[in-house]
Parts: structure tokens; sequence; C-alpha cells
């Protein structure tokens, strides 16, 4: 039977993330139901990465059983803040989440003392100092495998904490925002949320990089960094056939 992949865009602000909840507006749903429409039977939408209350995505997949439809009727259905990137025809038996050989987010800071009328909403402002090769140092550290259980809550049904990190770095950019951008095969909850509250404490020295590097020996929650806010993550790419979609190394 025909499979079908979705390249989806949205701003993760006005959702209680992307699964399909009863009685709250997600993103999983709005596609879902806009699918409907178009479709002669209703699908049910597998996705690669499973988006938290407020969080954004650059180009999440997702993918269902049946035929394509025509991207610009599916998005003419769909509310102003989610956008069908793309509709593709995949290979029979495609699953967004099984496939996927890695996944990319990234986290932005807005580092400067005043807030910003136009980011509202898209980046975390952080009005403190930044130690830029504290924040690099911390960025490097994270490549290989590691044991992450610091960087997800205690009350979790993940079984297995050790993620592999293909690519970490941190990007400055002009007007004093800071992205952060990692790949990794795959994430637990709240795990790139706990990561920048955790680096940022070491880019404002209240924490040292050596802290930092002992977290990643599988510490209790309780010793790592706090979580930073939702509306700074967006999730960026996902990779399928170990393909990676950071190309490498990040850090700069």
């Amino acid at each position: 039977m025909a499979t079908t992949r979705l390249i989806i865009e949205y701003d993760g602000g006005g959702f209680s993330g992307w699964a399909a909840q009863p009685g709250v507006r997600t993103v999983q749903a709005e596609v879902e139901a806009a699918l409907s429409v178009l479709l002669p039977e209703p699908v049910t939408l597998t996705v690669a990465g499973r988006t938290d209350r407020g969080v954004h995505a650059l180009a999440q997949v997702a993918s269902y059983v049946g035929p394509p439809v025509a991207a610009d009727g599916l998005n003419a259905l769909l509310p102003a803040d989610v956008a069908v990137l793309a509709v593709e025809a995949a290979p029979d038996g495609f699953n967004a989440r099984f496939d996927a050989t890695s996944r990319a987010y990234t986290y932005r800071v807005l580092a400067r003392r005043g807030r910003s009328a136009l980011l509202t909403g898209r980046v975390l402002h952080w009005s403190f100092p930044v130690d830029l090769d504290a924040l690099h140092a911390c960025a490097a550290a994270l490549v290989g495998t590691h044991d992450f259980r610091a960087f997800t809550p205690s009350d979790t049904y993940h079984v297995r904490f050790d993620r592999d990190v293909y690519a970490a770095g941190w990007e400055v950019r002009p007007g004093g925002e800071l992205v952060f951008s990692i790949e990794a095969d795959t994430f637990m909850r709240h795990m790139n949320r706990i990561l920048v509250g955790t680096m940022l404490q070491v880019a404002r020295q209240h924490r040292s990089v050596e802290d930092f590097r002992a977290l990643l020996t599988g510490r209790p929650r309780a010793e790592a960094g706090p979580t930073a806010p939702a509306h700074g993550l967006y999730l960026a790419a996902v990779g399928y056939g170990g393909a990676r979609v950071l190309g490498g190394r990040v850090d700069t």
C-alpha cells in the first residue's frame, strides 16, 4: 500500500505539543483533520520526533499509509501556525519514526541586555554574561556516547540513558544571538532543554566545564541545571539512512 512522507514546519507556541490529546490543540490533530478532508479514509500520522508544548519545528517528518495529496491543498486547510513544506511518496513500509537514524535540534539564545520586540516566543532572552569558550568546551564534550540520565526528568519512562551524539556546537550570530545545535541518534524528554540550561550556568561561571563533563557519566537529575524554556527549542531536521543532517562537527 502507498506510503506518504510529509515535511512540516510549525510554531509550537499555540500547541500542547505534537501528539494528539483529547481536549487540547496539537499539531498532529490539526494535520490529521486537514488530511481527512482530502483523503477517502482517515489516517494516523507517525512522527520522527514528538515535540513538547511550545517547541517549534523547522522540518518535522511524519508519515502515513495512504496516497500523497497536493501540498497546496493541504496548506489551504491548515492554520497559519502549521505549514507543510513537502508531500512525498515514500517507499512501502516507510516509518518516519523507526526509519530515522538521527534527529537534530537547535536552541536559540538572545544574549544581550535588552529584550527583543520581534523575537518574543522564538528565543530565550539571556541578559547575563556569557563565557563563549566555556560554551564551546561543553559542546565539544557532548560528542560521543554518554549516559544522559542527568538531563531528563527523574520520573521517566526511559530505560536506556546512553545516547550517541554525532555533532554539537554553539554558533555566534549577529545581534547577540547564540544558537546551540546538536544531532544524535535519539533524544530523551527535556534532554536538550536541560543541556542548554546547564551550559548557560557554565557560561555564567556558576559551575565549571569539568562539572558539566562529570554529568555525562550518569549522574542523577538533581545535579544538573534547570530546564530551559520550550520556546527557544526547534526540531531542525531528521536524518535517514545514516545521513548526518548537520554535516559533522558544528562548534564554531
